[in-house]
């Protein structure tokens, strides 16, 4: 696996157009209700949940109801660009960017096995990328998603 820098290198804006791309070159469309909810995510560089959004977006947006920023989040979670942090029932943009190179697979983008460290104290998340795993599952077992959530306090509450 090669191991790119990481998104948060870029602007929101690059952010943004890299996910379109990913999007539609997927041949799915890149609707603007979807971009602006990732933009949301990305600015706000933190964990966040769908009601925080949905607060946010009622500007914007024209006051979406909660199913359509869930299919907007579930969406952008099937591509990669955001997870859920199941601990906080939030979601926090992907910061990484990588490609798989393994025999016959020529550099393809692929979801990256994604490792969050979650202080209890003041719920800041920090994202860093899983060691695969693929060696340790059982025969004939496909994994389609891995979340591994540590718990602990970040050095800001330790200090």
């Amino acid at each position: 696996m090669l191991y790119m820098n990481p998104m948060s290198d870029m602007n929101t804006e690059e952010r943004v157009n890299r996910a379109r791309a990913i999007v539609e070159g997927a041949g799915e469309r890149f609707t603007p209700l979807r971009a602006h909810v990732l933009e949301l995510i990305i600015e706000d560089g933190k964990a966040i949940k769908a009601y925080d959004l949905l607060d946010r977006l009622k500007p914007d947006v024209g006051s979406p109801k909660p199913p359509t920023v869930y299919r907007a989040l579930e969406f952008l979670s099937r591509h990669g660009l955001i997870h859920r942090v199941e601990a906080l029932n939030a979601f926090i943009a992907c910061d990484h960017s990588h490609t798989h190179t393994h025999d016959g697979d020529h550099g393809h983008d692929h979801h990256h096995l994604a490792e969050f460290f979650i202080c209890e104290n003041c719920s800041g998340v920090e994202e860093r990328h899983a060691h695969d795993h693929g060696d340790c599952r059982p025969d004939g077992f496909a994994i389609h998603r891995s979340v591994v959530e540590h718990y602990g306090t970040c050095a800001a509450c330790a200090a």
